[in-house]
């Protein structure tokens, strides 16, 4: 299909919106706790978009074991994964924290080869040494400009794993006719009450200033970033669907830009190769599933994993 203007427009929206969502996190942190951001962030996307679905658009609600699903892909998608995130991103630059989100493809199809018997082919393991590299340059001199910490990547990777199980499950049920922002919505608000307790108990006045730092990085993480750039996600699969797919590439080149616009994170030859890698191996794992012989219906049913950022 020819890439129109429109096309194009939506896709840089998406990819620049999706990009912002580790920088909008740390101007968060700069003046509250981590907890804090997320559950408010949580409670506003989440009430937007089921007000959206059964005010506006009047969908039907879940149903039966429709609950239990959403409850463990809450848990899974948006406790542990957004949890364990904003937790690292106190020690992870933004750029680094967009350079994970990006690679997070990657390490979806190795998890799916390890639970499912899926056949892991050289390609694959190609892409993510690329990966892994380029994300080991890029943290290199953050490291040792105090950046980010050896703690707070491994936690990244913890929360990517956890993201991960989540899209797998999410691809794996069956969600009948249930719509996408029914789905979303009921999701973000369960994964918020799981972790509610956990902020009641860790709760400290003095650390929160409801500034504009707070409630621009918070309301953006949750209007722009988990809403209007998932919709733009999910028209570009319904548009282009053989090649929406790398417009995910462009976001660790925004993520980088967008910090060291903002945050004044610096940019170097390192920052710059371990882009470059990245994107690299992306380019080649897509390549390699061959995304364009994928049906339409199956991408659609995979984009929607991209509501937690």
């Amino acid at each position: 299909m020819k890439m129109t203007w429109k096309i194009i427009l939506m896709g840089l929206t998406f990819s620049v919106l999706w990009a912002s969502a580790s920088t909008a996190t740390k101007i968060g942190l700069k003046v509250a706790q981590p907890f804090v951001i997320s559950i408010c962030r949580f409670f506003i996307a989440g009430l937007i978009m089921l007000f959206i679905s059964h005010g506006i658009r009047r969908n039907r609600m879940p149903v039966k074991t429709e609950w239990r699903q959403l409850m463990l892909f809450g848990l899974l998608n948006i406790s542990i994964y957004l949890g364990l995130y904003i937790i690292a991103m106190q020690n992870v630059s933004a750029g680094l924290g967009s350079l994970f989100i990006a690679v997070n493809p990657v390490m979806i199809s190795f998890i799916s080869a390890g639970l499912f018997g899926h056949r892991i082919t050289l390609v694959n393991i190609i892409s993510l040494t690329l990966c892994i590299a380029g994300v080991i340059l890029a943290a290199l001199p953050l490291l040792q400009n105090s950046y980010a910490t050896a703690g707070g990547l491994l936690l990244m990777v913890a929360a990517m794993l956890a993201y991960s199980l989540g899209t797998i499950y999410f691809t794996k049920k069956n969600w009948s006719n249930l719509h996408v922002l029914t789905i979303n919505g009921w999701q973000t608000i369960l994964g918020g009450l799981f972790l509610l307790p956990i902020l009641l108990l860790t709760y400290k006045e003095q650390q929160n200033t409801f500034d504009i730092n707070f409630w621009g990085g918070t309301l953006w993480l949750a209007g722009p970033v988990s809403i209007v750039a998932v919709l733009c996600w999910l028209q570009l699969l319904n548009k282009t669907a053989s090649t929406a797919a790398y417009w995910l590439f462009l976001c660790p080149i925004f993520g980088f830009l967008i910090s060291n616009i903002t945050l004044n994170e610096p940019l170097s030859l390192f920052t710059l190769w371990g882009v470059i890698l990245v994107i690299a191996g992306l380019f080649i794992v897509q390549q390699g599933k061959r995304i364009w012989l994928i049906p339409q219906e199956k991408l659609l049913s995979l984009g929607k994993r991209f509501i937690k950022n």
